[in-house]
């Protein structure tokens, strides 16, 4: 018979969630960990404003991802989704110097895509791993085919400002994205009815359905708005280097997953945390820029990078098993 301490020991840990706050443990022990290595360099006002503007793609992406993954799924085409709408929306503002005819074709791709990846998945029962690894294949050699692998240049000013080099009160509007994104993205899961069938379907399927949930739709809608965001990234990306490239989004989809599941959402589906994964974003680009100020080759950078990712995961995993052992 268990004990009163070992029942409020139990109750404490499932109230703290741990899991839920290790990337923020891990951000802070970071943070110091490069304030007595780097010193000032890394924190410099300039260093700071570039982290944010390096890492506002994966962070849109992030805010997708975790409907994704709290849903019981899982989206690897979205680095190709990025390369491929960016070279559409870049060839359709070249020739017709429409910033609304640009996106407009890059979104109704990017739909298209995730309309597909949501057929395969729940029409043809093909695994969500399966499905858009293959979409990815097919996604990314259409956009190597689309210009023969040739970078489409952007010279609207306009675009450019919005999407990638402009700034308000000196704040990059590419940060500025981030922060939208995420405040919508965490409003639409924890307090509007989608997100909270997102949760039922990712946590119990089945039992989701009995109470009525089309689950079919929700994970259909769930890579429709992965394949949205990853649009929106490939925007971002264009904006910024003036110009797009078949070679945008490559890997991205792995930095994405990481920083989700970083940010306290769990792999099984059923639970969570849009701003854990802007976080977890964040800390994934903080953690590059650190190693490349402090001078490490790109094989150690890859190393540090893997094993932190590791033991984030592992501590986190071992702590919500403890804590539902209790």
């Amino acid at each position: 018979m268990k004990s009163n301490a070992d029942t409020n020991q139990r109750s404490l840990l499932r109230r703290l969630k741990i899991n839920d706050y290790m990337v923020y443990v891990i951000f802070a022990l970071t943070l110091l960990i490069f304030a007595v290595w780097l010193g000032g360099t890394f924190f410099s006002v300039t260093n700071i404003l570039n982290i944010t503007r390096q890492t506002a793609m994966v962070s849109v992406m992030a805010v997708a991802m975790t409907f994704v993954i709290a849903s019981g799924n899982i989206d690897l085409s979205i680095g190709s989704t990025v390369a491929l709408t960016a070279l559409v929306v870049a060839l359709v503002v070249q020739y017709t110097d429409s910033i609304i005819l640009g996106v407009l074709a890059g979104f109704s791709i990017g739909f298209v895509v995730g309309l597909i990846n949501g057929f395969l998945i729940t029409k043809i029962g093909i695994p969500s791993f399966l499905a858009t690894l293959g979409m990815g294949g097919v996604v990314k050699g259409t956009a190597m085919w689309v210009t023969n692998t040739a970078a489409v240049p952007v010279t609207n000013s306009t675009f450019n400002t919005i999407f990638g080099l402009g700034d308000i009160f000196s704040i990059p509007t590419l940060f500025l994205w981030t922060i939208a994104i995420m405040l919508v993205g965490h409003y639409v899961l924890k307090h509007l009815g989608f997100g909270k069938k997102v949760l039922s379907v990712g946590g119990n399927s089945l039992a989701a359905q009995y109470t009525g949930i089309k689950v079919d739709w929700v994970t259909t809608k769930v890579m429709i708005l992965s394949s949205m965001s990853a649009v929106l990234a490939g925007l971002l990306y264009t904006g910024r280097m003036q110009a797009a490239r078949y070679t945008f989004g490559e890997g991205d989809e792995l930095t994405v997953i990481a920083a989700v599941i970083l940010g306290g959402t769990s792999m099984a589906g059923g639970a969570g945390s849009v701003i854990g994964a802007v976080v977890g974003s964040l800390l994934m680009g903080m953690i590059n820029n650190g190693l490349i100020i402090g001078g490490l080759s790109v094989s150690q950078q890859v190393i540090v990078r893997g094993a932190i990712i590791i033991i984030a995961v592992g501590v986190g995993t071992v702590t919500s098993r403890y804590a539902k052992s209790k």
